[in-house]
């Protein structure tokens, strides 16, 4: 017996991770009650992800730009204008999809309670808020444009210090990557009670009613996420691009799934563009950049839900207008909040474009909460995976371009 859990712990991350989702599911079926409790796990497994996260990131960035070599490329342009064209590509699949399988919503009475931003100018007004965040602030409530900005900043003003001050900020910065190694050793125990307690609590049967919208919404994402960005991915590299994409799915996309959290994910990102080869000046700005602003899934969202709306008070949708709610929907899903269901909350804004007054928006909101355990996880599955996707696009077309 005891060779067979050390033959377990010799299993690679990613084989102990299904293993530990099988096994949840199990549970959850088995004994509901300690299911249940199960959730300790995955919360403290969350929460470390979460307080590890933005002290990860500004110390990568502060190292990387102190020590980086002046003829070094880091290449984010191309990564941010990707991920700018990738949302937007992302809210074009979800319209064409809407139409061609136009959905009906059974509008609830609930309502949610958090405040939604009123029109673009607030979503971008936050945003520039967020990057003028105290620095410390910054770190404790996760405001990764804040840590960005701020990481930048020192990372340049300590360019031209000391080589021993350098490696200093080096060292400090492995140490903290060190830590992230150790909390990632724990995502199957974490996932396992994630699972558990979810199947044990909500389970699917509660989603039977919805499954039109879900259907649109899942069958969306995976449009994105398997034609979409393996085409973006095979101009960007002139190679197969399914491997890769499949590498990003099974380990980042499965835990960022369970995780429901783009920021929890950063440091498992970070430790896959690691694995990767990718430069890490690159990938330790372009992975909190992601999680940021390279919201696809978030993009389908609020799309799809909004024309769900729009079709089932019968307005009329022409394609220009369509094109104008996939750049408002896109433009949107960058300022979405980081956490679960924060792209919801972004509906009534689009709604608005067609004349929907809020109380009505709010109810397609709470609809949204109500397919939530697998509308956001699908959502954060595919945003997180798709940052690794597109600085690895951009990181081999660099390559692609240097070995000419």
């Amino acid at each position: 017996m005891g060779s067979k859990v050390a033959g377990l712990f010799q299993l690679s991350l990613v084989k102990q991770i299904i293993i530990s989702i099988v096994a949840g599911i199990v549970l959850a079926y088995a004994a509901p009650s300690i299911a249940i409790e199960a959730s300790l796990f995955g919360g403290l497994f969350v929460s470390a992800l979460k307080a590890i996260a933005p002290l990860l990131v500004f110390v990568l960035v502060i190292s990387a730009i102190a020590n980086q070599a002046s003829n070094t490329n880091a290449n984010i342009r191309p990564i941010v204008t990707l991920y700018l064209l990738g949302t937007f590509a992302a809210a074009i699949v979800a319209v064409s999809l809407s139409f061609l399988f136009p959905i009906q919503l059974t509008l609830v009475t609930e309502a949610a309670t958090n405040s939604a931003p009123s029109d673009i100018t607030e979503v971008l007004r936050n945003l520039i808020y967020k990057v003028v965040d105290n620095p410390v602030n910054a770190i404790v409530t996760s405001n990764f444009i804040g840590v960005l900005t701020w990481g930048i900043g020192f990372g340049a003003a300590l360019k031209h210090s000391s080589p021993t001050t350098k490696q200093v900020i080096k060292d400090v910065a492995d140490g903290v990557s060190k830590i992230v190694h150790v909390v990632i050793r724990f995502a199957p125990l974490g996932i396992f009670g994630l699972v558990s307690s979810t199947f044990a609590t909500v389970g699917f049967s509660a989603m039977v009613s919805y499954t039109h919208l879900l259907a649109v919404l899942l069958t969306s994402m995976a449009v994105v996420a398997l034609v979409i960005n393996p085409i973006i991915l095979f101009v960007m590299s002139r190679q197969n691009p399914y491997p890769l994409i499949f590498q990003c799915l099974r380990e980042s996309g499965i835990t960022a799934f369970f995780t429901r959290s783009s920021a929890a994910n950063i440091p498992v990102n970070m430790e896959l563009c690691k694995k990767l080869n990718l430069h890490k000046d690159t990938y330790s700005v372009a992975i909190p950049l992601g999680a940021t602003i390279n919201m696809g899934g978030a993009a389908i969202t609020i799309t799809v839900l909004t024309l769900a709306a729009v079709n089932t008070l019968g307005i009329a949708v022409d394609i220009p207008t369509a094109l104008l709610l996939s750049l408002i929907a896109a433009i949107s899903a960058c300022g979405a909040s980081g956490v679960a269901g924060g792209s919801l909350l972004l509906i009534p804004l689009s709604c608005s474009l067609f004349g929907i007054d809020n109380d009505i928006a709010m109810q397609v909101v709470a609809t949204g909460f109500i397919i939530g355990v697998l509308q956001d996880s699908a959502e954060t599955a595919l945003n997180s995976s798709t940052d690794v996707v597109f600085t690895a696009a951009v990181s081999h077309a660099y390559e692609r371009k240097t070995d000419v």
